[in-house]
């Protein structure tokens, strides 16, 4: 099984090498936490977090 890293610029999270939200190589294995967004423009939790796509992200990235 592939290891999913997060985005440090968007959170967004991946298995790949590059995160398909903004195109970054800055990706880590250390994250904490995971929100995933269906309905961006509708989530108040996704406006808190200031996510505008929908996706898999990471809480907190370090």
């Amino acid at each position: 099984m592939a290891r999913e890293m997060a985005c440090r610029k968007c959170k967004c999270v991946t298995t790949g090498k590059v995160c398909p939200a903004c195109k970054s190589s800055d990706l880590t294995p250390d994250w904490n936490g995971i929100v995933l967004v269906v309905e961006p423009a509708g989530s108040q939790i996704a406006a808190t977090l200031g996510i505008t796509a929908k996706g898999k992200y990471a809480i907190k990235v370090t």
